[in-house]
């Protein structure tokens, strides 16, 4: 299939992939007066009274924007924010289809932090929860960190952490196979941007203590010239003080794990990992390296990004349950402990019996994932002290 041209004739077909469907009736004088004027004062008043019942009286309960300024659209780059409303859009139907959260999307006309960040914040009040889209680094960064602080809802920048839960998901099962811990291999990462960095310090977190960021300028070490954010990597990793290529880097290393550039890693560069390699070229959609070379040298393990491969690793395996677990507690945030427990209620849907090199992660349809990240993250969100209601018994 031509996904490119018929993609385009399907939007001209469908103009628009989301539609507004209401959930109160107004068929007759009482419904009219029940749902609008004079019957709406009084859910208004008792939310003046507590405004926490918004939640409970309004769809807030269960409804996310999804926000971007057009800046990092899929593999486009910056192509403003009306270009990006196609993907934005398409987003939304899939947290109603694997989450059955409402999700609204809203493209700001806006490339100043303090914009977009005062835009959003002046709008959380309709939201339960915030989803960042395909905003470019660094400014992905600070929106995210200033959002977190000024709102009570959670604010998740998925391309960063949807990205990082899938990965250590697929991570944990992939190092089962060939036999190898946590702590102990020696991970590269190539592409030191939003993915990359979450990436790196989501493995930190469960348990990677031998890591190395790779970005087009070399190995990130201290004192190189380097946003705040690939600073701080550098001060946590690459122990050795190394410098160098994405050659130099992988000598050795046991993980690779691309979110950078197309046909950047060669055969050559697999052969002179440690024995049976992990890797995990991202890239979409031509990876650093094509998953059959990849294999031809020596890898035991490879996970792509692509859908017509084994082994594909996928933000839609992570932010529909994320988000469901989080809005049924009604968390504050979506703090580490929640995104580790997703990586691993994701890895552990694949059995003893059924995993193996190319079988590490669920599938995208897998009806299992979503129910099973939402209950690990209600779990954790109480485990950890961010959720505000208990889950009701099912």
């Amino acid at each position: 299939m031509d996904y490119a041209k018929e993609s385009l004739k399907l939007h001209y077909a469908l103009r628009g992939k989301l539609e507004i469907q209401p959930r109160a009736r107004v068929d007759s004088r009482e419904a009219l007066s029940l749902a609008y004027t004079p019957g709406v004062a009084e859910p208004c008043l008792e939310i003046q009274r507590h405004p926490e019942k918004s939640f409970d009286l309004t769809r807030r309960w269960n409804t996310v924007a999804v926000v971007t300024d057009g800046t990092a659209i899929l593999g486009l780059g910056d192509i403003g924010p009306e270009a990006g409303m196609p993907v934005m859009e398409g987003k939304c139907v899939l947290f109603k289809a694997f989450g059955d959260v409402d999700a609204i999307p809203l493209c700001v006309k806006s490339k100043d932090v303090d914009e977009i960040v005062r835009t959003i914040w002046l709008l959380s009040g309709s939201f339960g929860g915030v989803n960042l889209e395909d905003i470019a680094a660094p400014r992905c960064f600070e929106i995210e960190r200033r959002l977190q602080e000024l709102c009570d809802i959670p604010i998740f920048h998925d391309d960063q952490h949807g990205t990082a839960v899938v990965v250590g998901a697929a991570l944990l099962n992939a190092l089962k196979v060939v036999g190898k811990r946590m702590d102990a291999v020696h991970v590269v990462i190539n592409g030191a941007g939003s993915a990359g960095i979450a990436i790196g310090k989501h493995l930190l977190m469960l348990g990677v203590q031998h890591l190395k960021m790779v970005d087009r300028c070399g190995i990130l070490c201290e004192g190189a010239s380097m946003n705040s954010a690939q600073q701080e990597m550098a001060d946590r990793t690459n122990p050795e003080h190394l410098s160098g290529t994405l050659a130099d880097a992988l000598r050795g290393a046991d993980v690779f794990i691309g979110v950078s550039a197309p046909g950047i890693v060669s055969q050559d560069m697999i052969r002179s990992m440690a024995k049976a390699p992990i890797v995990f070229p991202m890239a979409n959609p031509v990876p650093e390296i094509l998953p059959e070379l990849a294999r031809a040298a020596g890898a035991a393990v490879v996970g792509t990004g692509r859908s017509d491969q084994p082994n594909q690793i996928n933000n839609v395996l992570v932010f529909p349950g994320l988000f469901r677990g989080a809005l049924d507690v009604r968390a504050r945030e979506i703090n580490e402990a929640m995104k580790q427990a997703a990586s691993i209620a994701i890895a552990n849907l694949i059995s003893e019996a059924d995993l193996n090199a190319e079988n590490i992660i669920p599938a995208a349809f897998d009806p299992r994932v979503g129910p099973a990240v939402a209950e690990a993250v209600k779990k954790a969100a109480i485990e950890s002290g961010v959720a505000r209601l208990q889950p009701k018994p099912m």
